[in-house]
């Protein structure tokens, strides 16, 4: 046997094995006869290379990617409606029958019973899997459902998602990454052992790991993949939901089951029988997605301009549990409010050991008059922080001591006036604040600077590299590689995404600076009303108070931070420094487009979608996210969906995106 035929037989029985493990559970050799193979397959493509291929079991971990690249889904991935009892899905139901049989009036015993695939939702991120004549060539995050993030080189490390399928066809599967409960936890003991700090749940752990630009990061975490559709070349396209699961599973695919039951009745109760079962399962799923068989019925029925209305998820109530508030603890942040924690005896809740819950603020601790060593009903708000939403005395109870000095500086704490609240003064020498307030400066939707983790600009605070936002900009290279966990080429990367945030929209800007009750929004209000950061600096309460958005507490909250010394210092240091903000809105005068509404579809050639809102916006128009009666133009691009055909329906005037360059001045403006 040749070199070729070797490695090509080795391949073929890597993939084998690896099916079994990884796929069915059912592993059909030793774990190191698996490594001895898989170590002769690397020796022999290691002596010729040439002979390597994209879908050889060895490529699963690529090298570092600088970023994650934005790519269009060839085909839209949309949100599903939520139903959280057995009325709201029969009410759907109602809907499908209508819809379908032309049928109307509540359900009775003489009702059509149409068939439903029924098939547990799992908690976790939703990925799109491109495969051509089976093999696997990319891989996409859902993103905002019509352009995902490339994280090919992830996805291939999660030894469930095969490389190269069982027959050659071309496919796009859609999937839900997860994690597993089990390995959830013994990868929050490895971060608790190495001083990290833990996942909330195995949902964040995995949106998390799949997200590392390093996929051997990636690699070394156990993620795995159901997945929940696939959308075939028409000539191979199954006829229902069910037949198209049977064939993803039979190419190689990791499916959960899937059970088609007759009407609604049967669904609800699918439902009730998996809220028994579900905390047994190995990961974790927070409710049960289902959908009409029938794909021709999916057609007909077909989409809102967010949802299908074919499918529904069913969502079970938030858990709820008893255990014992053992302490409090209270922490500060960027704004120097004071934060109180409860610390609880550990329990398992909606599918994760909770030990810590959010009180909020003091006036929650008045409300539930809570004491350490009550009894707590703890719940976890959005399936995701837990929240201590009721207590109950215990014999243990005893009222616990307001703290006086800040947690992270002991500065003596001040009352927050009007509020029961307190805070610590020490805006510039508590480091708990100074990190918070550079976290918030650096973020997406503020200054945007990549790569500034928690965990550098902690470092950064504590070796006093870094006092305020405009110490970000003296960074020299020579002191971030004494950083733990830098090397060279991220240092130099970090300088560069440093400097290239100095060319930036005044809104982010407004936003970046973290004034009090002043978020996105509110920093787009003031870029509208004021044409540069002295002119709002400058403003007086009057000015502010004139603007539709800004309260009268917003108002002396931008009045009082312009007016603070420090801030000001802070603030004139940073533009002395090269930063550079551009105002895209207007003069009112030269808002041609005020008052129009523009709602886009469809991906455009050479606009992102934010990009093309930030514009309309700038010329004072809005964009809402769905077509009325009222919106004034529908830009369509590429794959335009529903939105189109309401449009088009509706009589709106719908522009292509030449014809919105032209509108825009394209050419002569940007």
């Amino acid at each position: 046997m040749d070199v070729q035929e070797k490695i090509k037989k080795l391949r073929k029985e890597i993939e084998l094995y690896s099916y079994c493990y990884y796929v069915e559970d059912n592993p059909k050799i030793e774990d190191y006869e698996y490594d001895a193979l898989f170590r002769e397959l690397q020796k022999l493509e290691s002596e010729h290379p040439e002979l390597i291929t994209p879908d050889s079991p060895t490529q699963r971990v690529g090298g570092i990617s600088e970023k994650f690249e934005p790519v269009a889904h060839k085909n839209r991935l949309y949100s599903l409606d939520n139903a959280n009892n057995d009325e709201e899905l029969s009410k759907w139901y109602e809907r499908v029958l209508k819809d379908t049989t032309g049928l109307e009036g509540q359900l009775n015993l003489f009702s059509p019973k149409i068939p439903l695939a029924c098939e547990y939702k799992i908690d976790g991120l939703a990925v799109s899997l491109t495969y051509v004549n089976g093999v696997f060539t990319q891989g996409l995050t859902r993103g905002d459902g019509v352009i995902g993030e490339d994280i090919t080189n992830n996805l291939k490390t999660i030894k469930a998602i095969p490389l190269k399928l069982f027959e050659p066809v071309n496919v796009e599967v859609r999937g839900e990454v997860y994690m597993p409960v089990s390995s959830f936890e013994k990868l929050n003991a490895k971060q608790l052992e190495a001083g990290q700090k833990t996942f909330a749940n195995p949902r964040n752990a995995a949106a998390g790991t799949v997200r590392q630009l390093d996929p051997k990061i990636t690699a070394s975490r156990d993620l795995s993949i159901f997945v929940y559709g696939g959308i075939f070349d028409k000539n191979q396209a199954p006829k229902t939901h069910s037949e198209t699961m049977a064939k993803l599973a039979k190419l190689g695919f990791r499916t959960n089951k899937v059970t088609v039951v007759e009407g609604i009745e049967e669904a609800i109760n699918f439902c009730k029988k998996t809220d028994e079962v579900r905390h047994t399962l190995n990961y974790a799923t927070d409710g049960v997605v289902i959908k009409v068989d029938e794909i021709s019925k999916q057609l007909e029925l077909g989409f809102t301009s967010r949802v299908p209305k074919w499918a529904i998820a069913f969502k079970f109530p938030p858990e709820e549990v008893w255990t014992e508030l053992e302490s409090l603890e209270f922490s500060v942040g960027r704004t120097g409010i004071i934060t109180p924690v409860a610390n609880l005896k550990p329990v398992l809740l909606a599918g994760s050991t909770v030990s810590r819950a959010s009180l909020y603020n003091f006036d929650e601790i008045q409300r539930l008059n809570v004491q350490v060593g009550d009894r707590a009903l703890v719940k976890k708000a959005a399936e995701i922080i837990p929240k201590v939403i009721r207590v109950e005395k215990t014999k243990n109870s005893k009222p616990f001591e307001m703290p006086k000095t800040c947690p992270c500086c002991s500065t003596p704490l001040v009352e927050v006036e009007g509020e029961v609240a307190l805070y610590c003064p020490n805006k510039s020498g508590c480091s708990a604040q100074i990190k918070g307030r550079i976290e918030y400066f650096v973020s997406k939707n503020a200054m945007d600077i990549d790569g500034l983790g928690e965990s550098i600009i902690s470092q950064l605070v504590e070796r006093k590299l870094v006092y305020s936002y405009a110490d970000l900009y003296k960074l020299k290279y020579e002191q971030l590689l004494k950083l733990d966990l830098i090397a060279e080429k991220s240092a130099q990367n970090l300088l560069d995404a440093i400097n290239a945030s100095k060319n930036t929209k005044l809104p982010k800007f407004i936003n970046a600076l973290g004034i009090r009750l002043v978020g996105k929004e509110s920093a787009d209000i003031l870029s509208q009303n004021f044409e540069n950061i002295e002119a709002l600096k400058n403003a007086s309460i009057e000015d502010l108070n004139a603007i539709d958005g800004i309260g009268e507490k917003m108002a002396q909250s931008i009045y009082d931070y312009f007016h603070n010394e420090e801030n000001l210092k802070t603030l004139n240091e940073v533009l002395s420094l090269g930063l550079k903000l551009e105002n895209t809105y207007r003069r009112e005068e030269d808002l041609k487009l005020k008052g129009l509404s523009f709602v886009l579809t469809g991906t455009l050639e050479e606009f992102s979608r934010d990009k093309a809102q930030e514009i309309l916006k700038s010329l004072g128009a809005k964009t809402p996210n769905s077509v009325s009666k009222n919106t004034d133009y529908v830009i369509a691009g590429a794959n335009a969906g529903s939105k189109l055909t309401k449009a088009q329906n509706l009589g709106i005037k719908i522009i292509n995106e030449n014809e919105f360059k032209e509108l825009i001045n394209y050419k002569e403006d940007l």
